[in-house]
């Protein structure tokens, strides 16, 4: 039987890896880079990319965000109000997305004046806000350029050495609510070195989706990735 299993759990995993080349393929084509956020339930994941698609949009970028949720659409109505164009992705209990829930959620879609809703060319930014989970979304390959691992300062130093797999595959890792690290007791050069541990070298923000903190070196970032491409 436990044999049974990884052999259906290997062939879900080719069959997502497969689906995701193709659409990191038909993101490249069309020139939009896309990031896959990833976190726990708390992290304050949605307010750090509603603060990231408003300014972005303000700085002339056109940007869209698919989010992820077992169920309800609020953190999509939520991110809406930045102005983007936001799709909402329902699990239903299950606590990832993959690359088939992605696929079929770009259909016809987004509506940005200039961007083609077929081939999403003309598209800057799509975000993707995954289910708030430190385990399954690590093995989902959603055809991303970066995958993006955040940490807030209300869960404690030690998440990177207790989840190693995301944050060992994460390409930048963001630190958030930096505000209240000291009434948290939040022990900031600890966790920067367990991030390091797990992942020597990777890019750490520290910011603050309330004060704005940390912000600016955000967007430059996502400006160098832009024009890297």
């Amino acid at each position: 039987m436990t044999t049974r299993i990884v052999e259906l759990r290997r062939g879900i995993l080719k069959k997502n890896d497969e689906l995701a080349a193709g659409l990191r393929g038909r993101f490249t084509s069309a020139g939009v880079l896309v990031l896959n956020l990833v976190s726990s339930p708390g992290t304050g994941k949605t307010a750090f990319l509603e603060r990231t698609l408003t300014a972005l949009r303000a700085k002339g970028a056109k940007v869209a965000a698919l989010v992820g949720d077992l169920e309800t659409d609020n953190d999509a109505r939520r991110l809406a109000s930045s102005g983007a164009p936001v799709r909402q992705i329902n699990t239903h209990g299950i606590c990832h997305l993959d690359a088939e829930m992605i696929e079929k959620h770009l259909t016809g879609w987004p509506d940005v004046p200039g961007v083609n809703p077929a081939t999403l060319a003309g598209l800057d930014f799509l975000f993707i806000e995954n289910v708030g989970n430190l385990v399954c979304p690590s093995s989902y390959d959603l055809g991303e350029k970066i995958r993006v691992a955040l940490l807030s300062v209300t869960e404690g130093e030690d998440k990177p050495l207790k989840y190693p797999t995301l944050f060992n595959s994460a390409d930048a890792a963001v630190i958030t609510k930096i505000d209240i690290a000291e009434p948290c007791g939040f022990d900031r050069d600890l966790a920067l070195k367990n991030i390091n541990e797990i992942r020597p070298g990777i890019r750490i923000f520290e910011t603050s989706a309330k004060t704005g903190a940390g912000m600016d070196e955000w967007l430059q970032y996502l400006a160098d990735q832009r024009s890297a491409r």
